[in-house]
């Protein structure tokens, strides 16, 4: 397995849903090894007034949505073919033990690529999770 260096992401917009600050987040970033692919990851971003109200000062929840299409000619790189797949975004959901996570893993006997957004906890996993595919299809 290679050593893959995670996309950075650039906020594309942001969705206010009530009066104490929470905020949906979108953000969009490239996938660093598969040119003419990008991903648009969605989530809940608490504000001030309820962390006050509800604690849990440094911890957002693990709720994403992730939506990945082509965007370009799709040119594959050196990714992981393995079950496991890659990692290809992060982003901390708390100050120490979680984050947002985007792996990669290639469907070989679909000719498929599979995003999928979860929460990564030391403790407590999260079955919440988020899944985007995108079919390759052979040139003619």
């Amino acid at each position: 397995m290679t050593s893959v260096s995670l996309a950075q992401a650039e906020k594309v917009g942001n969705v206010d849903v009530d009066w104490l600050g929470n905020d949906i987040t979108i953000e969009a970033f490239a996938d660093p090894e598969v040119e003419g692919v990008t991903c648009h990851v969605a989530y809940f971003d608490r504000g001030l007034i309820d962390r006050l109200q509800k604690g849990n000062w440094f911890e957002d929840p693990s709720n994403s949505s992730i939506s990945c299409r082509q965007t370009g000619e799709i040119t594959l790189g050196d990714i992981d073919r393995s079950d496991e797949g890659e990692s290809v975004f992060s982003e901390r959901r708390s100050v120490v033990w979680k984050s947002l996570r985007v792996k990669r893993i290639f469907d070989a006997e679909n000719n498929t690529l599979i995003y999928i957004s979860h929460a990564r906890d030391v403790q407590d996993g999260s079955a919440k999770m988020s899944l985007s595919t995108i079919p390759l299809f052979q040139r003619q």
